[in-house]
C-alpha cells in the first residue's frame, strides 16, 4: 500500500503547474522571502481560484515596487492542487520539505485548508488562509482565516439572511434547502435548517447532491414542485449557474432565491439570476471603499481581471478575502520584523489588523473574529449589499419577487 500511495504522490507532483510570481525590485536587495501556496487552477473550483491567483499576483508585485518583506523581494511559489484536497496535502508538504519556503499562505476552499492545515501543524508553520468555511475544524493554534464568519457562522450567518428577508414587505414563510456536499456549504447549509426551523419557517424541500454533480434537472424539478418562498441553495462556483439553467429549461424562476458561495461573475450576468442573493464580506461601494488600500486594491483588480478576460471583473467576496490574507500576513511581518511562524502567529493572536473587509481580530474560538458577513444582491447587472443597513450601497434595499 506505501509503494502505491508513493507512485500516485509521484504522479501528483509531477502533473502540478507551478507559478513562480514575483520581480525584485531596486528598492529590495538579497535572497527573496519565499511565500508558497497552492491553488485550485484548474478542476470544478478553477473558475473562482483564478480569482485568488491575481489577487495574490497583484499584491506580491505591490510588494516588491515597495520594500518587499523586511526590505527583500518576495517570491510566490504557486501549485496547482486541481481542486483536491488531497493532492493540496502532498503539495503543502513539497513547498515546506523540498522548495523550503519561509512562509505560506492558504488555498482555495475549505477541503484543500483543512489538508494544508495539517501539514503546517506537522511542521510548526503559520498558515494564514481567506477561505475557511467551517471554523470549529480549525484545531491548529498557528492558523488564521480572513473569511471573516466568526466563530459559529452556521447560527450567525442565516440569522442575518432572514433578519433581511423578515424586512421586505412580504416575508417568507415556506423554505427549500438544496445544497452540494461540499464541506462549507453544506455545513451551512444545515445551520440554515435548523434556524429556519427555529424562526418558523416551513421547510417544503430539503435534498443534497455529491459535490461535482453536473445533472440539476431532477432537482430544478423538485424545487418547482415544493414551489417555496424561499430557496436556500448551498452552492459553490458554478453550481448556482448550473441550478439556474435547469430551472430556466423547465419555466420555474425562484422568488426569494439565495447562494452560499457563487462563482460572482457567472451568477452576477446571468438573466435568470435577477435578484439573487448571496454572502459577502465586501463590494466595490462605500462605506466599503473607505477601507484601508480598498480604493487602490479595485482599480488594480479591474485591469488584471480585465487582461485575464474574467467574466465579472469587480471585486468582492473571494477577491477582498484574499487580498486581506496578504495584508495580514504583510502586517504581521512588518510588525515583528520577523519570518518566525511562531513570533509571527503569537503576535497575531493579540493584535488586530486593518483590512480592506474592516479590521480582524484572531482572539475568538479557533481564532475567529467578528462574523462580518453581510447579504448582497444582484440588481441591475452587478452586485450590491443590501443588509445590514449600515453597509449597504448608497440607496440600496433589498427586492423581493
Amino acid at each position: 500500500m506505501s509503494i502505491i500511495r508513493s507512485a500516485i504522490a509521484a504522479a501528483a507532483l509531477s502533473s502540478a503547474l507551478i507559478l513562480a510570481v514575483g520581480t525584485a525590485d531596486a528598492a529590495t536587495s538579497g535572497t527573496p522571502v519565499r511565500v508558497g501556496s497552492t491553488l485550485a487552477l484548474t478542476g470544478p473550483l478553477a473558475s473562482t481560484a483564478l480569482v485568488h491567483q491575481i489577487v495574490g499576483e497583484i499584491y506580491v508585485d505591490q510588494l516588491n515596487r515597495g520594500n518587499g518583506l523586511l526590505g527583500r523581494p518576495v517570491e510566490w511559489i504557486v501549485k496547482d492542487d486541481q481542486s483536491k484536497p488531497e493532492l493540496a496535502r502532498t503539495l503543502y508538504e513539497q513547498l515546506i520539505t523540498v522548495d523550503k519556503v519561509d512562509l505560506l499562505m492558504g488555498p482555495y476552499a475549505t477541503g484543500a485548508i483543512l489538508s494544508a492545515m495539517g501539514v503546517a501543524q506537522r511542521y510548526n508553520k503559520l498558515l494564514i488562509h481567506h477561505t475557511f468555511g467551517i471554523p470549529s475544524l480549525a484545531k491548529y493554534d498557528a492558523q488564521f482565516p480572513t473569511w471573516s464568519l466568526g466563530a459559529d457562522p452556521a447560527t450567525t450567518f442565516p440569522n442575518t439572511v432572514f433578519d433581511a428577508l423578515a424586512a421586505t414587505t412580504k416575508p417568507p414563510k415556506t423554505i427549500a434547502i438544496v445544497t452540494s456536499k461540499f464541506p462549507s456549504v453544506n455545513f451551512m447549509s444545515l445551520g440554515a435548517r435548523e434556524v429556519a426551523k427555529k424562526r418558523g419557517l416551513q421547510e417544503v424541500l430539503f435534498l443534497e447532491w455529491e459535490f461535482g454533480n453536473r445533472e440539476f434537472g431532477p432537482i430544478a424539478a423538485r424545487i418547482k414542485d415544493a414551489n417555496p418562498d424561499l430557496l436556500w441553495v448551498g452552492a459553490i462556483g458554478l453550481e448556482g449557474n448550473q441550478l439556474l439553467d435547469a430551472a430556466k429549461k423547465i419555466d420555474y424562476a425562484p422568488k426569494f432565491h439565495f447562494y452560499m458561495y457563487p462563482a460572482p461573475g457567472p451568477m452576477v450576468q446571468a438573466p435568470e439570476a435577477k435578484n439573487a442573493l448571496a454572502a459577502t464580506i465586501f463590494e466595490e461601494h462605500p462605506p466599503f471603499l473607505n477601507n484601508p488600500g480598498a480604493a487602490e486594491f479595485v482599480k488594480a483588480f479591474r485591469e488584471r481581471a480585465t487582461k485575464a478576460a474574467l467574466p465579472y471583473t469587480g471585486v468582492e467576496t473571494q477577491a477582498a478575502a484574499s487580498f486581506s490574507a496578504w495584508q495580514v500576513l504583510e502586517a504581521a511581518v512588518n510588525a515583528t520584523r520577523s519570518l518566525d511562524d511562531k513570533v509571527l502567529a503569537e503576535w497575531l493572536r493579540k493584535n488586530r489588523v486593518d483590512t480592506i473587509q474592516g479590521k480582524l481580530r484572531f482572539d475568538g474560538p479557533s481564532n475567529y473574529g467578528d462574523d462580518l458577513m453581510r447579504v448582497k444582491q444582484v440588481q441591475n447587472g452587478r452586485w450590491v449589499t443590501v443588509w445590514p443597513k449600515e453597509a449597504a450601497a448608497p440607496g440600496a434595499t433589498l427586492v423581493g419577487p
